[in-house]
């Protein structure tokens, strides 16, 4: 195996914009860990949070290039000593890990345990969309939630990645769902999605919800700009009920907003478990395997929306862009390397 593989990274967090904001470079092959597979990586996608980590910290040139890519599809080329859930050949899909060299190179290693089996019936492109928002949406609603069947919940930005998979699992616990969508096209996929109701996050929400005949509901899933909605969210969630978040506030939050009401807030963070390698890592090779028989079985429907080929700096500098220009539905993905 040629130890020296191709991967697109950067050396500066630099604007989008600069074109050695993203470059193509060669990496050596990763060393595996007992738990880890080696994968081919055939489809990756963007999110947020590469364009956050790419954009943030010092113009100061680093030693090593940094290689971003939390979601990926690819074959299992080899498999660590205690590996027993995967073995070479098999095709899989996985987010990563925070602490770990990213999936936008061709060969990537990533523990088993967070790691899933690749649904058969999607693509590469359409699998690559998944795994860090279906994580997200799934660890959101069925972990950090306690949900009731015929719960009222609102779903802030429901139009994104994470929205996109949140609106359909919760469609298919039972709950009734109110998401927020600002554009035409962003409506338009919502209503695809299954939302209940659909009301402007860029405007007042809370008239909007007593305009529909809501005075409170039972869950708040807030994916947009937490500052700007806080006392929204405050108004809006009942008493005893519950607020989860995946976006991070710029300014304290106040949440002597929620004392009377007697209301949980939690954060959402999907790495969390690699991160601190607990002991529930495991479950998210199970939220994948069940992700993966939703789609199997056509209870779920791809969220993939813009493709480009093949992964190069070039490509993901435009998906990038895409990202930061607020303007995304659904997931922008990269599939192929130009050998």
């Amino acid at each position: 195996m040629n130890n020296q593989i191709a991967a697109v990274g950067f050396y500066q967090h630099l604007p989008i914009s600069n074109p050695n904001s993203l470059q193509d470079i060669t990496v050596t092959t990763p060393t595996m860990k007992a738990h880890d597979l080696l994968v081919q990586v055939n489809a990756v996608s963007v999110n947020p949070v590469d364009t956050g980590v790419r954009g943030g910290g010092s113009a100061q040139r680093l030693k090593h290039p940094k290689v971003l890519g939390w979601d990926a599809v690819g074959q299992v080329q080899a498999v660590g000593k205690e590996v027993t859930l995967f073995q070479p050949g098999d095709r899989v899909w996985y987010a990563g890990d925070f602490q770990r060299s990213g999936s936008n190179t061709q060969l990537q290693a990533v523990d088993e345990r967070i790691v899933g089996t690749a649904p058969q019936n999607l693509s590469d492109e359409q699998a690559a969309a998944v795994p860090l928002v279906g994580l997200t949406a799934y660890e959101s609603l069925f972990e950090k939630f306690s949900l009731q069947k015929n719960d009222k919940i609102l779903i802030i930005n429901g139009s994104g990645g994470v929205g996109s998979m949140a609106i359909q699992l919760a469609k298919l616990a039972g709950l009734t769902v109110i998401a927020t969508a600002s554009k035409p096209q962003s409506v338009a996929w919502v209503q695809d999605l299954g939302a209940d109701f659909i009301i402007d996050h860029h405007q007042d929400l809370v008239s909007q919800m007593r305009a529909l005949g809501f005075r409170y509901v039972d869950k708040i899933l807030n994916l947009n700009n937490l500052d700007a909605h806080w006392s929204e969210i405050a108004e809006l969630i009942k008493p005893d009920g519950q607020v989860v978040a995946t976006t991070e506030n710029h300014q304290l939050i106040d949440l002597q907003k929620l004392t009377k009401k007697r209301v949980t807030f939690s954060w959402e963070w999907m790495y969390s478990k690699s991160y601190y390698q607990l002991p529930s890592m495991m479950t998210q090779h199970d939220i994948l395997s069940k992700l993966a028989k939703l789609y199997e079985t056509k209870l779920l429907i791809p969220i993939n929306k813009i493709s480009y080929s093949p992964i190069n700096a070039t490509n993901l500098r435009q998906a990038h862009h895409d990202i930061e220009s607020g303007r995304m539905v659904g997931k922008v993905i990269l599939a192929g390397w130009k050998r």
